[in-house]
């Protein structure tokens, strides 16, 4: 929780954000009830903090009791990304020293995934995503990492709410064999995207441990050189990278987290 010079928790603030948390949880517009029940606050101190919110361009205020994200997070959004960016561009440029495929940084935005940082690979065949371009979580191998790292019912949540339109025909289209697919990454270390977004390209990815906000790292590439004698080799390398990324986004190098001993995520 922040807290004022003195040391005390500013607790207005911590709710403040949180509301901001709860609002792009929801897919970026709530309802004052639904903010209510997401909060567990009074509906009068959710109204004052939106109040103070909409005022500095945070929230904006829909017809029908309806709030917003606002247009003052885009500018604030923009520049998290770019510092972000910068910080974990050396990983992600090892990682494509190491495998030779294009290296993604993603985060979980709404109901979807966003692109935060990618390096291309060398390769003139190669993947690219553009940087803030949204993918869908149930058919992406960044989207299967975001979804380990929050509990089952909010991940139900958020794929219900985007749907799950198959993109190929080797997407999966129900939640019981995505969560299935979910749980054995958790146990491998490591999620794949087998040609489920894309006909041809192959995907693995990792959630960044201890992230404040869930990440994912991954590197994709066609499947006829990112084949799957491969997979195990480039999971290792992404588990080293997330910790990487992980200390930079904590600023707590850790020489044994627990992602060492036991999957990421949690509520699985």
């Amino acid at each position: 929780m922040p807290e004022s010079p003195g040391g005390r928790p500013v607790q207005s603030l911590q709710r403040a954000f949180d509301l901001l948390d709860d609002l792009a949880d929801a897919g970026g517009r709530a309802t004052l009830s639904e903010l209510a029940v997401a909060s567990r606050l009074p509906a009068a101190t959710i109204h004052r903090l939106l109040g103070t919110l909409v005022e500095l361009g945070h929230v904006r205020r829909e017809t029908g009791r309806r709030y917003a994200l606002g247009p003052r997070l885009v500018r604030l959004g923009d520049a998290a990304g770019r510092v972000l960016g910068d910080g974990v561009r050396p990983v992600l440029a090892d990682l494509v020293e190491r495998t030779g495929e294009s290296a993604n940084l993603a985060g979980l935005d709404g109901s979807s995934a966003v692109y935060l940082a990618q390096v291309s690979s060398p390769h003139p065949m190669r993947m690219f995503t553009e940087v803030g371009a949204h993918v869908p979580l149930h058919c992406t191998g960044v989207g299967k990492a975001l979804l380990s790292t929050v509990e089952a019912e909010l991940a139900h949540r958020l794929v219900e709410r985007a749907g799950m339109p198959a993109r190929t025909p080797a997407t999966i289209v129900d939640l019981v064999t995505l969560d299935r697919e979910i749980r054995v990454g958790l146990e491998r270390g490591w999620h794949v995207d087998d040609g489920e977004q894309e006909v041809g390209v192959r995907c693995v990815a990792v959630a960044v441990p201890e992230a404040p906000t869930p990440c994912a790292v991954s590197v994709s590439g066609p499947a006829a050189r990112l084949g799957l004698d491969r997979v195990e080799v480039v999971g290792a390398l992404l588990r080293d990278a997330a910790r990487r990324i992980s200390d930079q986004l904590t600023g707590i190098p850790a020489p044994e987290r627990a992602s060492d001993r036991v999957p990421e995520g949690t509520g699985r």
